[in-house]
C-alpha cells in the first residue's frame, strides 16, 4: 500500500461523517489532538483522536485503527452513560470493560466490522508496553488490559500474579455477558469494578501510565510480524468471532476502495478526478457538505431487514388470485394478491434520480430514499452506479453520482446531498445523454426516481422503449405527501412505458415495495 500523508481536514470530514452515523446523533463533532489520546467527552457531544502520525503501521494500516477507533467511540455514543477518566485504575478498568459490552452491542448491528475490529486488536496488542517496562502495581492493571482485551500477554508475570490476571479476567467476561444478556447499563457494570480491583489486589486510585508504543511511530511491521500476531489474535477471539481468514483481516479489501477515493479525492481539484462518462455528464462538488441530513436509519435499516429476509431464497410476488390481499397494489392497478415464489437477483443496476422542480417540496425524501437503496446495494454487494439530473445556468446536467467501478461511501453520499432541485424534467434528453453509457455497461436494471411528469412524455416513452431493446428492464419509483398523490404518480408512469412502477406516501412503506425491484 502506497505510503502517503493524509491532511487532518479530510480526516476529519469523513471521521465526522461515520462517528455521526455510526452513533445516529448529528451533532457530535470530531476533532485530532497530538496531545491527548482517542477519547469521548459526552457532555461535550465531542470525540478527540489521535492522529495518523501518531500509530503504528503504514498509512493504510493507519487509517484502518484510525477508522475502527471513530467506530467504538460512536458504540460508547450510542451505549454509554459515562466514560471515566483513564488516569486511574477504576476508571481504566471501567472503560475497559465497557468497551468489550460496546463491542458485543455495536457489532449486532455493524457485522461488516469483525475483520477490522479483529485487525485493530493485533496493532492494539503490537503498541501496548512489555510488562517489565510497566513499573509497580499499574503492571497488574496493564497485564489485566492485555489479557483482557486480546487474550495474550507481552512478557512474563511470577505464576500467582498470572493466576489473579486470569481470575480477573473470568469474573470481567461473566458480568459483561450478563450486562449484555439482561441489557444492564454502565452504571450496573460500575458496581462490579471493586471486585475486579480486588483480585488484581490493586488500589482502586492507582495511577495509570499512558500507554506509548513500544516501537517508533510511523515505523512499518514486517507483514510476517504482522500476520504472526494477527493469526495469535484471531485465535483467542474465535470464541467471540468464530473461525476468520486471517489473510482477509490483513489485506483489508472492504475499507481499500473508501481509502483510495480519500487518497484520489485530495489529489484533485473540485470537479476533477472522475472521469466524465459521456458529453453532458458532470461529476458534482463534494466539498463541504453534510450529507447526514439524508441518512434515514430507520429506512435503511428497515430495508435491511427486508433484503436479509428475502436473501433467503423466497419472495412475494402479486398474482391475480391468491389468500393475500395488497390494497395499495390494487389501487395501483397491479394484480391485488401476492404469494411465495423463489427468486434470484440481478446484479447490475443503474439508479437515476429527477431532481427537477417539480420534486422539490419532497427532495430530501427522494434523496433518503436513493441514499437508502444505495446503503442496502452495497450490503448485498451489488454492482450499481447512481446518476441525478437537475438544470443549472438554464442547461439541463446529468450528474455522475457514483460510478459502477467504485463503492458507495460517503463522498458519494456528498455529491448525492449536493445536488439542488431545479429547472423543469427533460427526462428523455437525460436518458439521450445517458444512452452510451448504458449501451456499453448494459445493466440488468435501469430504475428512475421521478413524479411521473416528464416535459415530452412522449420521447420518454420512445426513449423507454430503445433502452428496454438492450435487454435493460426499466423501473421507476415516485414518492407522494400522501396517498392521492401517490396514487397518481402510479399511475402517471404506468403510462411511460416501464416494465414496473411503484409509488409510495411514507418512507417507511418503500421496504415493502422495493423487493420487487431486484428480482427476476
Amino acid at each position: 500500500m502506497q505510503s502517503l500523508e493524509l491532511p487532518n481536514e479530510s480526516l476529519l470530514e469523513i471521521t465526522t461523517f461515520l462517528v455521526r452515523r455510526w452513533s445516529e446523533k448529528d451533532n457530535i463533532n470530531v476533532e485530532i489532538s497530538e496531545n491527548i489520546d482517542t477519547r469521548t467527552r459526552l457532555n461535550e457531544n465531542r470525540v478527540i483522536l489521535t492522529p495518523l502520525e501518531k500509530r503504528i503501521g503504514d498509512t493504510f494500516q493507519k487509517y484502518r485503527q484510525l477508522r475502527t477507533a471513530v467506530w467504538y467511540e460512536a458504540m460508547r455514543i450510542k451505549f454509554c452513560k459515562k466514560i471515566l477518566s483513564n488516569d486511574h485504575a477504576f476508571g481504566f478498568i471501567l472503560n475497559t470493560i465497557e468497551t468489550k459490552r460496546v463491542e458485543e452491542l455495536g457489532r449486532k448491528i455493524w457485522r461488516g466490522m469483525d475483520e477490522e475490529i479483529i485487525f485493530n486488536y493485533a496493532f492494539l496488542l503490537i503498541s501496548r508496553p512489555q510488562l517489565q517496562t510497566v513499573y509497580g502495581k499499574a503492571r497488574m492493571v496493564e497485564a489485566f488490559y492485555q489479557y483482557f482485551m486480546s487474550g495474550a500477554i507481552k512478557g512474563e508475570l511470577p505464576s500467582n500474579n498470572f493466576e489473579k490476571i486470569r481470575k480477573a479476567d473470568e469474573f470481567a467476561k461473566k458480568i459483561v455477558d450478563r450486562a449484555i444478556r439482561e441489557n444492564y447499563d454502565t452504571e450496573w457494570l460500575e458496581k462490579h469494578v471493586s471486585e475486579i480491583i480486588k483480585i488484581l489486589d490493586i488500589d482502586s486510585l492507582l495511577s495509570i501510565p499512558i500507554s506509548l508504543p513500544f516501537m517508533k511511530a510511523g515505523m512499518p511491521l514486517s507483514e510476517q510480524e504482522l500476520q504472526k500476531v494477527v493469526k495469535i489474535v484471531a485465535k483467542n477471539k474465535e470464541g467471540d468471532f468464530g473461525a476468520m481468514d486471517s489473510k482477509a483481516i490483513l489485506s483489508g479489501e472492504q475499507i481499500k476502495d473508501e481509502y483510495n477515493i480519500l487518497v484520489e479525492e485530495n489529489k484533485k481539484t473540485d470537479n476533477k478526478g472522475l472521469a466524465k462518462e459521456a458529453i453532458g455528464i458532470q461529476v458534482p462538488s463534494s466539498k463541504n457538505i453534510d450529507e447526514t441530513k439524508i441518512y434515514d436509519l430507520s429506512l435503511i435499516n428497515g430495508l435491511k431487514t427486508k433484503f436479509r429476509e428475502w436473501r433467503t431464497g423466497w419472495k412475494e410476488q402479486h398474482v391475480r388470485t391468491g389468500e393475500e390481499f395488497d390494497e395499495e397494489n390494487f389501487i395501483e392497478g397491479h394484480e391485488p394478491f401476492f404469494s411465495d415464489f423463489k427468486k434470484s437477483i440481478k446484479t447490475k443496476i443503474v439508479i437515476l434520480l429527477d431532481h427537477s422542480s417539480s420534486i422539490s417540496s419532497d427532495a430530501v425524501g427522494y434523496k433518503k430514499a436513493t441514499l437508502a437503496l444505495c446503503e442496502v446495494l452495497s450490503f448485498l454487494k451489488v454492482q450499481f452506479s447512481v446518476y441525478a439530473f437537475s438544470t443549472e445556468n438554464r442547461a439541463v446536467v446529468c450528474w455522475s453520482i457514483k460510478p459502477d467501478n467504485v463503492k458507495w461511501n460517503n463522498i458519494s453520499a456528498k455529491r448525492l446531498a449536493k445536488i439542488v432541485a431545479n429547472g423543469s424534467t427533460p427526462l428523455a434528453e437525460v436518458y439521450d445523454k445517458m444512452f452510451g453509457v448504458l449501451q456499453s455497461k448494459r445493466p440488468d436494471i435501469f430504475l428512475t426516481l421521478t413524479d411521473g411528469e416528464p416535459s415530452d412524455p412522449e420521447a420518454v416513452r420512445k426513449m423507454t422503449k430503445s433502452l428496454k431493446s438492450l435487454g435493460i428492464t426499466m423501473v421507476a419509483m415516485g414518492l407522494g405527501p400522501n396517498t392521492v398523490r401517490a396514487t397518481t404518480i402510479a399511475n402517471n408512469l404506468s403510462h411511460l412505458g416501464y416494465e414496473k412502477t411503484m409509488a409510495v406516501s411514507r418512507l417507511k412503506d418503500i421496504p415493502s415495495k422495493v423487493i420487487r425491484i431486484l428480482e427476476k
